[in-house]
């Protein structure tokens, strides 16, 4: 099987249409000289003669004629292979915990913002794996709580805290806390807090852990995770079980569920985003992202905020805690 050169098949495509070497050499800024030895060496590779030379010029044979068409498909295919991947061609990888989650409606935002921006929108299980994904390009950024403990940022990788995301308590109508306007983290101790979705070694689940831990509640993540209407199926029955949401998440249930958001507060407890990016990326969709992000206003609560110790949080200096 020939092993083409696309060089100079692109050489052998611009003889061709100039009619003449002298003419293509200038067209592609080399000597004439050059362009006779690459149409030589594909003449070689593919064991045919392309041009019949003449005194005004070159003319193509028949097997000049009939690989042509191929040639020039070829070129094209070169052309959109590189075009996939060129930054500002290629649509803007960007990696969410969920689809439902709060980091999706920013990356909504954006795009409402930035429209001339394509987005291609992924979800990776874990900070670890969207971080490694940054490493390799797979993917351009993502939205991810760092530094959860044992967890290091690979060289080249920076984490920009973008979005504090505050916490709700959800319960169904016949919880002890059904009526509450709001709670305290310190009222949740003894409760159980159903969290199917927290799988083991992610950073959410730390987060949720470290929350658990400091102020006494117990989080249970048994039992397989059939999604947030199930969950809220469950939850709405129950008068023992209640689950933690964001309150930037779109939910509509049942109207028979009659479920409660309940704010929780003093201090109130936040899940810290952060935009994790390649230094070295130079794709223009991902600065326009990043300028978007860190140009957003605070959210100020009038309370006082909890994350873990080992968080980054958005305004904190280094890792954040109780503030």
């Amino acid at each position: 099987m020939a092993v083409v050169d696309l060089s100079a098949v692109r050489t052998f495509v611009a003889v061709a249409e100039a009619g003449q070497f002298q003419v293509a050499a200038a067209r592609l800024t080399v000597t004439q000289q050059g362009v006779s030895k690459r149409v030589a060496a594909l003449e070689k590779e593919l064991g045919v003669t392309l041009f019949t030379r003449t005194a005004r010029g070159a003319r193509l044979t028949i097997d000049g004629q009939a690989f042509l068409p191929h040639a020039r498909a070829l070129l094209d295919a070169e052309e959109r292979a590189v075009a996939s991947v060129r930054p500002g061609r290629r649509p803007l990888r960007v990696d969410v915990i969920g689809r439902r989650a709060a980091t999706a409606g920013l990356l909504r935002d954006f795009h409402r913002a930035r429209p001339d921006v394509d987005l291609d929108v992924v979800t990776l299980p874990d900070a670890h794996t969207a971080a490694a994904a940054i490493g390799s390009g797979a993917i351009d950024a993502s939205f991810r709580c760092v530094t959860m403990p044992g967890q290091r940022l690979p060289d080249g990788i920076e984490a920009t805290p973008v979005f504090d995301e505050p916490l709700q308590l959800f319960t169904g109508p016949a919880h002890p806390f059904a009526k509450a306007r709001a709670v305290t983290p310190g009222q949740l101790a003894g409760q159980r807090v159903w969290m199917p979705g927290n799988a083991p070694g992610t950073e959410w689940s730390a987060y949720y852990d470290a929350f658990a831990a400091e102020y006494g509640f117990t989080v249970d993540a048994i039992g397989p995770n059939f999604g947030v209407e199930a969950l809220l199926d469950t939850i709405s029955e129950s008068s023992t079980v209640s689950t933690f949401l964001s309150e930037h998440t779109p939910l509509v249930w049942p109207a028979g569920h009659d479920l409660r958001r309940i704010p929780v507060r003093d201090p109130a407890p936040v899940y810290p985003h952060s935009l994790l990016r390649h230094t070295d990326n130079a794709h223009p969709g991902l600065a326009a992202l990043h300028a978007y992000l860190v140009s957003r206003p605070s959210v100020r609560l009038d309370t006082e905020v909890w994350s873990p110790a080992w968080a980054l949080r958005r305004g904190a200096q280094g890792p954040a805690g109780r503030r």
